[in-house]
């Protein structure tokens, strides 16, 4: 393990604060909250880790291949959709008696401008965006500090994917329970892979896909 110095710890303490900032204070931004957050991202750890700032994320050259980003990341995506279609919303719906809040797909729905706008802004802010703060920022930072070890990979996992989370309270409850199911697999994905940020990336980014394309044909009660 590294030695910590006291730039890596002061700079992700100043990163981390402006990310928070802009996530609880700046909530006016929307998808453009995460896009900033991301740059903001990039530009601590191009200060921490100077010429390492993209496989520090996870974005190593060696680990990116077209069958994984194109193939096998998208299968695991369509697997990951079709659990939580049919067993995870109704199980959590279920057991909380609130329905997901798609309140959000409305204006999707049959709109084809606002369907490729709305993919665009997803793919780029939360598909990459989330995933570059979440899993390849925050959970990298957590191993940084805690180690490897099995019970802290385990708090890394439950505690930044709560945040995770409780950062989707626009979907209700059940919507937070579901995101952080969903973002805990994601999150143990990132982890058996070697931190290849690109694989998660690739998964998220297909999954949103698929939703946004439910959303535009109403499928599935996404309206």
């Amino acid at each position: 393990m590294n030695k910590i110095t006291l730039r890596h710890v002061l700079i992700p303490l100043f990163t981390i604060s402006i990310i928070l900032y802009l996530f609880f204070e700046r909530t006016d931004l929307g998808f453009l909250n995460l896009i900033i957050s991301s740059i903001v991202v990039f530009i601590g750890s191009a200060i921490e880790y100077k010429e390492k700032v993209f496989s520090s994320l996870g974005f190593e050259r060696e680990k990116f291949s077209v069958k994984n980003f194109f193939v096998l990341a998208p299968l695991v995506a369509l697997g990951l959709f079709i659990f939580y279609i049919f067993i995870l919303v109704p199980g959590v719906t279920k057991f909380t008696g609130v329905p997901i809040d798609y309140s959000f797909f409305k204006e999707i729905s049959g709109n084809l401008r606002t369907f490729l706008l709305s993919l665009v802004l997803i793919l780029v802010g939360s598909g990459f965006g989330e995933e570059i703060i979440f899993r390849g920022y925050f959970m990298r930072q957590f191993v940084k500090f805690f180690g490897e070890s099995k019970i802290s990979i385990a708090l890394n996992i439950i505690l930044i994917t709560g945040f995770f989370g409780f950062m989707h309270s626009g979907q209700g409850i059940t919507g937070q329970i579901v995101t952080f199911v969903i973002g805990s697999i994601i999150a143990l994905i990132f982890y058996l892979r070697k931190y290849d940020l690109w694989f998660v990336c690739s998964i998220h980014c297909v999954f949103n896909t698929i939703a946004l394309t439910c959303a535009y044909f109403g499928f599935f009660g996404f309206y």
